[in-house]
């Protein structure tokens, strides 16, 4: 009987992606009754991110690939695991598409639809892949086109949704540089965040979430700190769902965050991209030079099913 070694994984290199168009809060006011302090004042956007005639989630997907290839030094990947719940094909899926396009001769495809937490389970099931054997690279992106489902005229969601893709490489480590995945579901909050009906738009319990948000996020958390061995004192970098900055700040007050540690607050200038959201805002911190070298980074990702799934990762050396 063959005896497997178990191996590590760690992150390679950081990509992401933004439409050029940019509409700020102004323009949300110039289409239903809002102005930019209410929006301001019940999420922290100040403006977001919107596809063009020429984006779509594959081209995006596909640019913040090349990023993230080019920042971790590599040409090739054995697997592909993109995340994505505004996807414009069913089938070839999008992540096939990706290999086509970078031309990733033989590599494996998968895509996933947990909505925002499609990133954190696109790394688990990765990271889970390289650790195995199963790959030696793997190419994890998270890519959203929400203002496709995005009913204009409600100012509840309206404010709320962007576009945008972020993505990651993993690669073989000697010792394990990525936690295992924590993931699961949260019971009787399946229907809280949607995109369905006819046509498909975009809708949510804002108050169900927020509740859930402000005393059942932070246990979830620690579980995740615990299962990576680490306490939060020890996290250079918070990057959580960027659903709202009303949740993110309660959430890693909770956690204890300091001054001194690093919270990723992109959704005022990105707005809420869904599966995109953690890893976009990561990446735009990284390519800005903002994250120590080798620091570790706390992901966190909840929102529709309602599934929630993170992991410990430490940032490239």
């Amino acid at each position: 009987m063959k005896i497997f070694e178990m191996r590590g994984s760690r992150l390679l290199g950081l990509g992401h992606f933004q439409p050029e168009r940019i509409v700020t809060n102004d323009d949300i006011a110039a289409m239903v009754e809002t102005n930019d302090e209410w929006i301001r004042s019940r999420t922290g956007i100040r403006e977001r991110r919107i596809i063009g005639e020429s984006d779509s989630v594959l081209s995006m997907a596909v640019a913040a690939a090349r990023m993230a290839m080019d920042d971790a030094g590599v040409a090739r990947v054995d697997l592909v695991v993109l995340a994505s719940t505004t996807s414009e094909h069913r089938s070839p899926n999008a992540a096939g598409r990706v290999v086509a396009e970078l031309g990733l001769d033989g590599a494996a495809a998968v895509d996933i639809n947990t909505a925002c937490s499609g990133f954190e389970y696109a790394l688990g099931i990765a990271e889970q892949a390289v650790r195995t054997g199963s790959a030696d690279t793997a190419l994890v992106i998270g890519a959203e086109a929400l203002s496709a489902f995005t009913d204009w005229t409600d100012r509840s969601t309206c404010v709320l949704t962007a576009d945008g893709a972020g993505a990651v490489v993993v690669g073989v480590s000697d010792e394990p540089r990525i936690s295992p995945v924590v993931w699961g579901t949260v019971p009787g909050l399946t229907e809280a965040v949607r995109i369905d009906g006819a046509p498909q738009l975009f809708s949510q319990d804002g108050r169900k979430i927020m509740r859930w948000a402000l005393t059942g996020a932070a246990p979830i958390a620690e579980r995740i700190l615990d299962t990576a061995g680490v306490n939060a004192r020890e996290i250079d970098v918070f990057a959580l769902h960027q659903a709202n900055l009303r949740i993110i700040e309660p959430l890693t007050d909770a956690l204890g965050a300091s001054a001194q540690q690093i919270v990723i607050r992109d959704i005022e200038e990105s707005g809420n991209t869904s599966a995109a959201s953690v890893p976009l805002g990561l990446s735009k911190a990284w390519h800005r030079g903002e994250l120590p070298r080798g620091g570790t980074v706390l992901l966190f990702g909840f929102g529709g099913g309602f599934a929630y799934a993170g992991q410990v990762a430490e940032l490239p050396e």
